[in-house]
């Protein structure tokens, strides 16, 4: 070995030891140094063991491991153990120095964290890892963001690394400064709670309404991992389907039905109410997790609160059909809306968000990577500025075919008593969202009764405000709170 690496890592959980390897494999020499140094000493005899991979145990003894401009990854849990972590190693570094986290770190704590450290006279990047275990260890994908001037020195490695399209090129590219990589990544798992939550919704449809097999339902997955669904998701779904527990039983109906989350979907609920924009399907999804969570509750419920008999006597063969046309119109929906609180972040932050090459950067190596990713770098490609996906020829005419079927799928949920929270809200989004007027006129005029807070007229130009004194006992004074 060299007698000083090309990187080093803090941190071997199940990320940071498949990403060791990955880079090692790559050609790359790299220090590892975990907390727990006991940790070191295991990876070193077991899948670091005649590898390119340095053990150190201090945080002193690491960084003066690395070659300069030393590059210190971060893959720890999000929160005060990365700013502990990184007092731990500011003494120790020099001028130029990189820290990077890769973990899943909400942006505005990137955004602190690299004006600190560039304060110290240090880079600092906060990057996006997605591709789970083996995506980390083959080829995850990275969304990269912080100090410029960071990026040249890490991009040998990082798209070393990272996951591939076809043409070869790396799912990873530079994203925009202070936390544009972390927001970047946040959306992408908010996209994922969206996706997941709408294929188990799917699945329930098909178990619930239709009576169908895990067997069977693992064939028409199979099937549609061949067409425009093609996808990661949708392929270990059908997998999921497939797997047999020890007695021979599918093991998924054995799996208690309460699902856990991490915040990052939740994060991004919060920064679209924060920003005004109409994230509902991925709203939903985090709100079905928090659902299930209550399983006592709704089984409590259950005994005493009665729905609709369940019955399907339509065409088996098309309402299966019409489910693989809500699935797809509803998966555009949610990208549509993900896409528009990226837009409307960036102008809030300042970033200069390349949307086509966030597509690509999705395209591979990462839990949302699907075929379904390469038709929106071609939208933006042709229209950069591009206000929503639904206006891309391309996807308009995808939903305008879906429509119907999506219709069908949501009335028999509907009229069967089958929750299908994220289907119904996409389709919801939808039709307002293509309605050129909305009850909004009510709402504001009840506003403007009880608080006062004005409205805009239809035949006024935008920007006049008006009070009315509905009962007679107001005055003439006017809120200055009406925003829109």
């Amino acid at each position: 070995m060299k007698q000083l690496s090309d990187i080093g890592l803090i941190g071997l959980a199940v990320m940071g030891e498949n990403l060791v390897l990955n880079m090692e494999s790559k050609g790359f020499q790299v220090s590892v140094y975990n907390r727990s140094t006991d940790k070191v000493d295991a990876f070193l005899a077991d899948r670091a063991k005649g590898k390119k991979i340095m053990g150190t145990y201090s945080v002193e003894e690491f960084v003066k491991s690395l070659e300069r401009p030393r590059k210190v990854m971060m893959m720890i849990k999000a929160g005060a153990a990365v700013d502990q972590t990184i007092e731990s190693v500011l003494p120790y570094l020099e001028p130029g120095d990189i820290i990077i986290d890769g973990g899943n770190t909400h942006f505005p704590d990137t955004n602190r964290r690299v004006a600190y450290v560039e304060s110290k006279g240090f880079h600092y990047i906060g990057a996006g890892v997605s591709g789970g275990e083996e995506g980390a260890l083959l080829g995850p994908s990275i969304m990269p963001g912080g100090s410029v001037k960071a990026w040249p020195v890490v991009k040998p490695i990082f798209q070393s690394i990272a996951a591939k399209v076809e043409d070869g090129t790396p799912c990873c590219d530079w994203v925009g400064e202070n936390g544009a990589g972390h927001f970047v990544k946040m959306v992408h798992n908010g996209i994922e709670y969206g996706d997941m939550q709408m294929i188990t919704e799917v699945y329930h449809i098909m178990k619930e309404l239709l009576g169908m097999s895990a067997d069977e339902m693992h064939q028409v997955f199979k099937e549609w991992n061949n067409g425009d669904l093609d996808s990661y998701l949708i392929e270990i779904t059908r997998d999921i389907l497939a797997y047999k527990d020890t007695d021979g039983t599918p093991l998924v109906d054995k799996i208690l039905d309460t699902a856990g989350q991490k915040g990052t979907g939740k994060w991004t609920g919060v920064v679209a109410l924060d920003l005004g924009i109409p994230l509902t399907l991925i709203g939903e999804a985090v709100f079905a997790r928090c659902l299930s969570a209550i399983k006592d509750e709704r089984v409590a419920a259950s005994k005493v609160l009665s729905g609709p008999a369940v019955a399907f006597a339509g065409d088996k063969k098309q309402f299966i059909d019409d489910l693989k046309q809500a699935l797809y119109a509803s998966k555009i929906i949610s990208y549509a809306q993900g896409y528009e609180l990226m837009r409307a972040a960036a102008a809030e932050y300042g970033w200069q968000l390349n949307y086509g090459g966030i597509a690509l950067m999705w395209r591979g190596g990462c839990i949302i990577r699907s075929a379904f990713l390469g038709k929106i770098k071609e939208a933006f490609d042709k229209q950069p500025n591009l206000n929503n996906l639904l206006l891309d020829p391309f996807f308009n005419e995808k939903v305008t075919q879906a429509q119907a079927g999506w219709r069908r799928v949501i009335a028999a949920a509907t009229l069967n008593g089958i929750p299908a929270p994220a289907m119904s809200s996409a389709l919801t989004y939808f039709d307002g969202y293509r309605s050129e007027r909305l009850p909004a006129n009510l709402l504001q005029a009840q506003r403007d009764y009880f608080g006062a807070h004005t409205y805009e007229r239809i035949d006024r130009p935008r920007g006049e405000f008006f009070h009315t004194n509905w009962t007679g006992r107001g005055g003439s004074t006017a809120s200055t709170t009406y925003n829109v």
